[in-house]
């Protein structure tokens, strides 16, 4: 068995949503300075890094990351390259294997950088409703991106991330596909239980077998 971290390590400095929480760690009782123990907290957005989006990030009435069924994220899965483009990811942009891999692993992860940018990439590649649909049609329980939403940057309200959830699709975003290859994995990427957030960041791996 091998495990493929695809979770971004989260540090200070790490690129969040333009305006959102900066990623803050430090220490509120080190043993270098008389303490018993090293103890840390940690201030971020929930949408830091990989992260999930709940229903609730954009839908008063969804349920929160406490409450999303955790089968969703755990799984068989399938891996494939997708071409970037500002117009969005269609059907067409799919490879044609992607198909079939989809209907069997129901579980689908986009690849669209060879290598994760460090600055956020407002041109990011991103979702559609044709694509959603698309996914629905064969199966598919959650869909995984390597960029930082489902959307495009400048959307407000926000169609493919509204059109997954309709079809009850999981929302996986953030994850960085640059080191595996494509193809078929086991996919473990579970959300925190905070009761009442709209999102959690999550140690998402890939297992090989």
């Amino acid at each position: 068995m091998r495990i493929h971290d695809i979770s971004r390590p989260i540090r200070a400095g790490i690129p969040v949503w333009p305006g959102d929480t900066p990623f803050d760690f430090r220490f509120v009782a080190k043993i270098a300075d008389g303490a018993s123990v090293n103890v840390g907290r940690v201030e971020m957005s929930v949408h830091t890094g990989s992260h999930v989006d709940a229903p609730l990030h954009f839908d008063d009435a969804g349920a929160d990351a406490a409450s999303v069924p955790l089968s969703k994220y755990v799984g068989p899965c399938v891996v494939a390259d997708v071409r970037p483009s500002e117009r969005g990811i269609l059907p067409a942009d799919l490879p044609a294997d992607l198909d079939a891999a989809a209907r069997e692993y129901g579980r689908v992860l986009l690849r669209s950088y060879a290598q994760r940018p460090a600055e956020f990439d407002e041109h990011m590649a991103h979702a559609t409703v044709q694509l959603a649909d698309w996914l629905a049609e064969r199966g598919v329980q959650l869909l995984g991106v390597d960029t930082d939403s489902m959307d495009a940057f400048e959307s407000q309200e926000l169609p493919a991330h509204r059109r997954l959830n309709e079809n009850g699709i999981a929302i996986l975003e953030g994850i960085d596909l640059s080191a595996v290859e494509p193809g078929s994995y086991e996919l473990v990427a579970l959300p925190l239980r905070i009761e009442g957030a709209d999102g959690s960041p999550v140690r998402a791996v890939l297992i090989e077998r």
